[in-house]
């Protein structure tokens, strides 16, 4: 039986974002600045540590890394 490859939600909170660009860092390649808020280059990711790390080191809690098939809130862990 064929099951899908697991993908990751990455939603940014544009009103909490600072845009201290932190993020890119970390997740290169994944994020970017637009209008000085972050925004995530794909918004569906194959898994990724540095964009989990990206949630976990926010420091605005601006990022949410979610399981795309469920929903379920994987970083920041609160």
């Amino acid at each position: 039986m064929y099951q899908d490859p697991v993908q990751w939600r990455i939603e940014v909170d544009r009103l909490a974002c600072s845009g201290t660009g932190l993020c890119l860092g970390t997740a290169h390649g994944r994020m970017r600045l637009e209008a000085g808020r972050a925004r995530p280059v794909d918004e569906l990711i194959s898994p990724d540590d540095g964009v989990m790390d990206a949630a976990e080191t926010c420091p605005m809690e601006a990022i949410t890394v979610r399981e795309a098939t469920t929903g379920e809130v994987l970083a920041p862990l609160r």
